[in-house]
């Protein structure tokens, strides 16, 4: 049951009948795989990619409501992940485009009606904008699908309808956010007001393109401040497409531009430029230094990071081996393995590790892999081929130290970026498997003895982010839950997200959060007006 739970858990209040469907298909009522589940035909699925259901519309930058081509009219490619091929070429930003996209949103919000508009019609627009999403609901994955090569049944019944759902929990802030009035020592009238901080730098990865998206760009409009983002250079389609849509839900021009370009340069502007009020970035650690460095050594903007992971996902003694299979599985492999949160070390108690292993290396085996284009396919292409590249080298180094390659450790087909989906046992914490971030399909499976060895175990890491526990024992959960020095833990399920739940890490997986009433802090100043009263009737 707890595969299902957590499948269902994932979907919940963002989701339609036919995802609903689909969902409660993959499981049967003892929380097995069904049928679907198969090992995957090379031929059939990967080596023949189909053609995509979508075209590319705007490959151009997004500037005070216009798209145009770079101020250098240099482009760049961006390739299909499932062969390498090139999909479009899109507008190369650099300095100077972040700069015009900088002056734009200033603009906007100096002088331009967005923060002056009401709370309400702010939220008005940011649910016509959830209403167009809807609308073009498939458009949109296949688009996800085809440059970021997830499964287009995962994008079109689980991601692009949670874009929707929080936009419309954002749209349902707009008109709550509020000051105070708080009492002084005297004769005084003191006010709190919450102000929109102005210009917000937003840097969103490849991963989950519009769900990083929704996560920054939401809250931020929410809070009626203007946004200058850029998107991965991997992954630029996605949000030039849904930008569109937002300007005609009425988003007045200025207010969000977006710029498609890279890191090193784009992404180093957008950090160290002087008018950026706020920085918000989501990617690895090793990057996320450089960001906050950058908003530092500049105007020492505030920075948001959500950064990189190495989380434990922990199977007690007592737990139902078939069902915690089933969630380790799903823990790890979701979206090619390219999730910062990822249960990438699997710690399983030593009386049930054998059976354990077992049973993940027959559940691996059935993994569906292939074009995900085709229904039923679980785990498509890794995003490009340096990632690619990285994930074999780490599956190397698995072997090279001494871990038992159990199955799996090779490319899937001759054409594009399919990797074996791969488990290793008998991984000891010093390896580079169990220590560093491979973000790839690789279930690094380790055995522990006792409650307080895995707390110190998953605990001596420099990152955390999220951590996964799975026992019938309310007393281990209630242990965990509070030792495991994380953002988030989940309790006999993984990678529940919702609206309004908090997401970011403890030590070098970030600093605070995204999601839920938190994420408005990120978008707000603070600012408290004092006034002297004459003979207040009260104090």
């Amino acid at each position: 049951m707890a595969a299902r739970w957590i499948t269902s858990s994932l979907l919940s209040r963002s989701r339609s009948a036919s995802s609903r469907a689909l969902a409660y298909s993959l499981f049967r009522k003892d929380g097995s795989a069904s049928g679907i589940f198969r090992r995957f035909s090379i031929a059939a699925a990967i080596e023949e990619p189909i053609s995509p259901p979508v075209q590319v519309k705007y490959s151009q930058l997004l500037i005070n409501g216009k798209f145009v081509d770079s101020a250098s009219g240099k482009t760049f490619p961006t390739l299909d992940p499932r062969s390498g091929e090139v999909i479009a070429q899109v507008a190369e930003g650099d300095t100077e485009d972040v700069n015009r996209a900088v002056i734009a949103a200033r603009k906007a919000f100096d002088e331009g009606p967005w923060p002056r508009m009401t709370a309400y019609e702010r939220s008005r627009i940011l649910n016509r904008f959830a209403d167009l999403i809807e609308k073009h609901n498939d458009e949109i994955a296949a688009l996800e699908t085809w440059d970021n090569g997830k499964p287009f049944e995962q994008a079109a019944q689980i991601e692009i309808p949670m874009l929707a759902r929080l936009m419309r929990y954002y749209a349902g802030w707009a008109d709550k956010i509020h000051g105070l009035v708080v009492p002084a020592d005297g004769p005084h009238h003191v006010q709190v007001l919450h102000e929109p901080i102005g210009v917000a730098g937003q840097i969103i990865p490849w991963n989950f393109p519009l769900l990083m998206y929704a996560w920054k760009v939401g809250p931020a409009l929410a809070c009626g401040n203007t946004i200058v983002l850029k998107t991965a250079e991997q992954t630029p389609l996605s949000a030039l497409y849904v930008s569109k849509l937002f300007l005609e839900a009425g988003l007045p021009e200025g207010v969000l531009n977006v710029i498609s370009g890279f890191g090193p340069t784009a992404g180093a502007a957008l950090a160290s430029h002087m008018d950026v009020d706020k920085l918000a970035f989501t990617g690895s650690t090793s990057t996320g230094k450089i960001v906050l460095e950058l908003a530092a050594r500049s105007n020492l903007k505030p920075v948001t990071l959500e950064l990189g992971g190495k989380s434990p996902m922990i199977i007690m003694d007592d737990a139902d081996i078939d069902q915690a299979v089933e969630l380790a599985h799903f823990a790890l492999f979701f979206n090619q393995g390219q999730c910062c949160c990822a249960g990438s070390r699997t710690f399983v108690h030593e009386h049930v590790y054998d059976e354990f292993i077992e049973k993940a290396k027959a559940r691996a085996l059935k993994r569906v892999v292939g074009d995900p284009f085709i229904k039923g396919v679980e785990q498509g292409p890794q995003i490009d081929e340096e990632q690619f590249s990285k994930i074999l080298h780490y599956i190397k180094s698995g072997v090279e130290d001494g871990a038992t390659l159990v199955t799996g450790g090779t490319r899937a087909g001759t054409k594009g970026y399919y990797i074996q989906p791969t488990i290793f046992a008998d991984v000891q914490d010093g390896m580079k498997i169990a220590q560093e971030e491979i973000f790839g399909p690789v279930q690094s499976i380790l055995k522990f003895k006792d409650l307080n060895e895995v707390i110190q175990r998953s605990n001596k890491t420099r990152y955390g982010l999220a951590a996964g526990v799975f026992t019938n024992n309310l007393q281990t959960a209630n242990t965990l839950m509070r030792a495991l020095r994380v953002g988030s833990v989940w309790i006999n399920c993984f990678d529940v997200f919702d609206a309004a739940i908090p997401f970011g890490g403890y030590k070098m997986s970030g600093q605070g959060r995204e999601k839920g009433i938190d994420s408005l802090k990120n978008y707000l100043q603070i600012k408290a007006v004092v006034t002297p009263l004459n003979n207040p009737a009260w104090l």
